[in-house]
This record gives structure tokens, C-alpha cells and sequence, in this order.
């Protein structure tokens, strides 16, 4: 017997798609929302696939069970109108949570720090399982319309089937590209559970669940009223300027204060994103009123050192040194930093992926690239080893600021990456690595880089920061000793910036002088594009630091 369609079949199937609008808009949400205290890291992805799916299955296999038991439309309504409201509790609930687990991740607390993550992500549970009976519920009461349901259970099964997962995809791209950007995680998250419950609502027709998008609206209220930022700013001695969710990250802009021995007090803008363990770029405000490039320098910060990486080449000139492409730029600290001491018109070539992250660098730290006292400024809004295997232009200076713990993107650390870098540097240029490195020296990372650059590289050098980053330099011709070239250029060195950042690069490096990385210390395979375990090898970094 053919199935009769009315209102109520038409409604049913309108219900599983933007069932699966919802269910995958609340994923999406989830990495999102750990994303500025536990970062975004591959493991913090599997973590949340992975319990995710665990949720569906627990989902899947209850909605079988009660729509076997209660074959009624009106508890499916049920379900979903109650997804929405416990929905809507995640933010008001997750920010003390999370605010643990910020407390535990600076003070290395390694307890809170794994409770805080486990009891948030568990926040989602009972919403992803609730929003995974509808397909099965939604089989069920289809079924029931044919007399012989087993002759028809394959067009039902896969017709729900697709309806969820053209839902998904929706709310996958909904919440991904237009929703987060534009009114942030609490507020989609808010808008999913307004919308989960005005689904189950017009479902029931009872206007007594209406009083669930009352109690939405008051969680939304209370959340704003208590706190208008999603944390405090990451950093020592800083106030919060400014603070945005983009596709890519969460990001904070503060105003840092630093007192030196004397009591000067130096005010900068820096960038954090994310969980905030690494600071991306700085900005020192005394800058705008000097214009001296010594009052660029970041106190020996990895940004200060790769304006000196050319003077490993025998009798380097400064006035040799006329471009930079820059691939993970931030808000411009480097680039600000060589126009300042090579002159207004080096031609830079920035390279960001986050577009919200140079606009706050344009509003913030006065990124030059659209000021035409720099004509040659320019920021590519693309991936970095895309834009490179594209770029046209040769140069002195390739710059990879992209090394971040734990942000180290597998294709950047590569063989294959590093020689297409080479393909683009002048015959006298150089590529420089800022290589993250625990304050406890463990320099894993850093040797297994340096290892994958000799691979490449005639001769690879280290530059211990003052700080606990490397700077690892890649040369495209041999230099012969250029430890020796190195302390002889800044013998004769001109320009103050670079004389001072020389020094510290040969006197005040926190692991030792500058040096060159030989064949015999390397200790690991060269990553190709084929085997790069960067996750594996910054897990274990992490790892070693938290039970130190």
C-alpha cells in the first residue's frame, strides 16, 4: 500500500532537516568554545570528534528504543524543545569551567586542566544525544504510514537519512562562516537553542513550552549581564582592549604594561589567540613618538631576530637587504620592524590567513600595509604554503612565524614546504624559522626542524633568543664559517637595532651564542609532506612539561 503524504509527513521531514541544522551547528560550537582556553590543537579535534560521535551512537541507539516503545510525534517534540533549553545552560555553565581551566593551564595543573576539558565537553552530551534520536524517532513514525513497513523501509530509511545530512551540511557552513563570526559562540549558541525550542514548540502546538524560550532569553540575559567578554586578557600585567571570534581563531588584543629595574614603565599592544600560551605579536606604543627603530625591539623577543639573519653571509651589506616575504605575519610586529631599519621602501610581502587578525593589527598596532608612505607593503589574506608555491617574486628574507605551541601546521615543517622556500630566495637569501621551545630548553621541536632544513639548506644556523624560542636560519648558498661572518658584520655594524639584537645574538642567548646546527646533532628523520608526526612530538613536549 502506497504511503498517504499530508501535513504531518510534510512537517515530520521539515523537521529532521533542520533537525540536522541544529544537531551539527551545536558540534561546531563545541571546539569553539574550548578554543581560547584549551586551544586548537589535532588532539583537542579528536577529542571532540570523538566524543561526539559516542554521543550520536548513544543518540541513535535511544531513539530506536523510544520510538518503539512511544511512537509519538509529541515526544520527539519533547526531545528536541528539551535539547534547546539544555542547550542554552552551556555558556552560563562552562565559563566557570573554563576559567579553571585557564587558572590550571598558566600554573601547569595539569588535574584542573584535564578535569575543566572532560566535564565541558561532557556539557554537550545530553543536547547532541537528545538532537541524535530524531532519525531514528523519524523512521519509526514514518513506517507506521505503510501498511507493509519493510517494503518500504529502504526509501524511508535513506530519504530521513539524507534529509539530516543535507541539514548538517547546512548547519555545518551556517555556523562555521556567518553565525561565529558574526554574533560569536554564546550568542549561537543561544540562537541554536532559541531555534531547537521554537521547533519543538510549533511540533506540540502547547503554549506552555513557550515558557522554555522565556527561560532561553533569561540565560541569555544573565550570561551578558555577568560578563561581557568571554575571558580576562592573557597575559602578565594586561587589560583587555579588545577581543573577536574569527573562522580561524579567538582573539585577544590587550594593553600591557612592562616595568623595567628603573621603574620605566613601557605600555605595548600585544596579540594573543586562542588559549593564549603564546604571544603573536608586540607593539611598543613609545614607537609612534620616536620613530626610532630601537623602540621596536621586543627586549630580545624571537620578532627582534629576523632582521639580523642575513649577516651570516660574509661582508652583508644593510642595503642589500630590500625584501621580505613574511608567512605568518599577525598585526606586523617583523614587517614594522624592517621597514623601520631597512628603509620605507623594502618590498614586504605579509602573509595572514585570519583577516580579522590584520584588521585589529590596522586598528591597534599600526599596520602600515595601506599607508602609501609604504608602497611596497603588502598583506595576502591566503595559507602560507599555498600563497608561496604561487609567489612570483624572489627574496632576501623568507620569514616562517608560524611555529607557535602547539600551532605548528604539519605543512610548514616539511621538506617539500622548505624547498619550495628556497625556490623563492634571492642568491644571497636566507629562510628563518621562529621555533617554539619550552622554558626548560627540551629542544625536540627545534632539532627536528633544523634536521628537516638541513635536508634542504647547504648550511643551517641557531640563534637562541633571549626568550626561549630558536631561530633557526637556512642559508641558499654556503657561507663558509658564518659564525665568524656573523660577529665580523656586527663589528662593523652601522645601524643600532641591528648592533644591539647582533650582541645579544653572540652574548645573551638563553641556551648559548649563535652556532651552527650540524649534521651530527640531528636527531631526527626529515619531516616530508608523507610523514610529519608534529602532533606526536608536540604531545609529548606538553606531556613532559606538565609532569615536570
Amino acid at each position: 500500500m502506497r504511503p498517504t503524504t499530508s501535513t504531518s509527513d510534510r512537517f515530520l521531514l521539515l523537521v529532521v532537516f533542520l533537525a540536522g541544522v541544529g544537531t551539527l551547528g551545536i558540534e561546531m560550537v563545541m571546539p569553539r568554545l574550548l578554543a581560547p582556553f584549551f586551544g586548537t590543537s589535532q588532539p583537542i579535534w579528536a577529542v571532540v570528534i570523538g566524543m561526539t560521535l559516542v554521543y550520536l551512537a548513544i543518540g541513535y541507539r535511544l531513539g530506536g528504543t523510544l520510538a518503539d516503545r512511544t511512537p509519538d510525534e509529541r515526544l520527539l517534540y519533547r526531545l528536541i524543545a528539551w535539547a534547546g533549553l539544555i542547550c542554552a545552560g552551556i555558556p552560563l555553565v562552562a565559563r566557570p569551567l573554563l576559567s579553571l581551566a585557564q587558572f590550571s593551564l598558566r600554573h601547569v595543573v595539569a588535574g584542573g586542566f584535564i578535569g575543566s576539558l572532560v566535564v565541558v565537553i561532557l556539557l554537550f552530551a545530553a543536547p547532541v544525544i537528545l538532537m541524535a534520536t530524531v532519525g531514528p524517532f523519524a523512521v519509526r513514525l514514518q513506517m507506521r504510514r505503510f501498511e507493509d513497513g519493510v517494503a518500504a523501509a529502504g526509501r524511508t530509511v535513506g530519504t530521513i537519512s539524507a534529509l539530516s545530512t543535507l541539514g548538517s551540511i547546512v548547519g555545518t557552513f551556517l555556523t562555521v562562516l556567518l553565525l561565529i563570526p558574526a554574533i560569536g559562540t554564546s550568542g549561537t549558541i543561544f540562537l541554536f537553542a532559541s531555534f531547537l525550542v521554537l521547533l519543538g514548540l510549533v511540533g506540540l502546538r502547547d503554549w506552555r513550552y513557550g515558557l522554555m524560550l522565556l527561560v532561553v532569553l533569561g540565560l541569555a540575559v544573565a550570561h551578558y549581564t555577568l560578563g561581557s567578554t568571554i575571558k580576562s586578557a592573557d597575559c602578565y600585567n594586561c587589560t583587555l582592549l579588545a577581543e573577536a571570534e574569527s573562522e580561524y581563531n579567538y582573539i585577544q588584543v590587550a594593553r600591557q604594561s612592562v616595568v623595567y629595574a628603573n621603574d620605566t614603565v613601557d605600555p605595548r599592544h600585544v596579540l594573543v589567540l586562542n588559549e593564549g600560551q603564546a604571544t603573536h605579536s608586540i607593539y611598543r606604543l613609545k614607537y609612534r613618538n620616536t620613530g626610532d627603530p630601537l623602540d621596536l625591539l621586543t627586549d630580545g623577543g624571537p620578532w627582534d631576530y629576523f632582521s639580523v639573519a642575513p649577516y651570516v653571509y660574509p661582508d652583508r651589506d644593510p642595503n642589500s637587504v630590500q625584501s621580505l616575504a613574511l608567512l605568518g605575519s599577525a598585526a606586523g610586529s617583523i614587517p614594522k620592524q624592517f621597514l623601520a631599519i631597512y628603509g620605507p621602501e623594502t618590498i614586504i610581502d605579509a602573509v595572514e590567513i585570519d583577516p580579522q587578525i590584520v584588521a585589529m593589527g590596522r586598528e591597534y598596532f599600526d599596520l602600515e600595509d595601506q599607508d602609501p608612505r609604504f608602497p611596497n607593503y603588502t598583506t595576502h589574506i591566503a595559507d602560507a604554503r599555498a600563497w608561496i608555491a604561487t609567489a612570483e617574486r624572489t627574496y632576501d628574507v623568507i620569514g616562517m612565524d608560524a611555529y607557535h605551541q602547539p600551532y605548528i601546521p604539519f605543512q610548514l615543517t616539511t621538506v617539500e614546504f622548505f624547498q619550495q622556500v628556497r625556490d623563492h630566495l634571492n642568491p644571497q637569501g636566507v629562510a628563518v624559522v621562529n621555533a617554539g621551545r619550552p622554558a626548560s630548553g627540551d629542544d625536540r621541536l627545534v632539532n627536528a626542524l633544523a634536521s628537516t632544513m638541513l635536508a634542504v639548506f647547504p648550511q643551517v644556523y641557531m640563534i637562541d633568543t633571549r626568550f626561549s624560542n630558536a631561530i633557526l636560519i637556512g642559508v641558499n648558498e654556503p657561507v663558509g664559517d658564518g659564525v665568524q661572518n656573523f660577529t665580523a658584520n656586527a663589528e662593523h655594524m652601522s645601524i643600532q637595532a641591528l648592533q644591539l639584537v647582533m650582541y645579544w645574538s653572540v652574548n645573551e642567548g638563553r641556551f648559548g651564542p649563535i652556532r651552527e646546527f650540524s649534521p651530527a646533532q640531528a636527531r631526527y628523520r626529515p619531516f616530508t609532506d608523507d610523514h610529519a608526526p608534529v602532533e606526536q612530538l608536540i604531545d609529548g613536549l606538553i606531556l613532559n612539561e606538565v609532569t615536570r
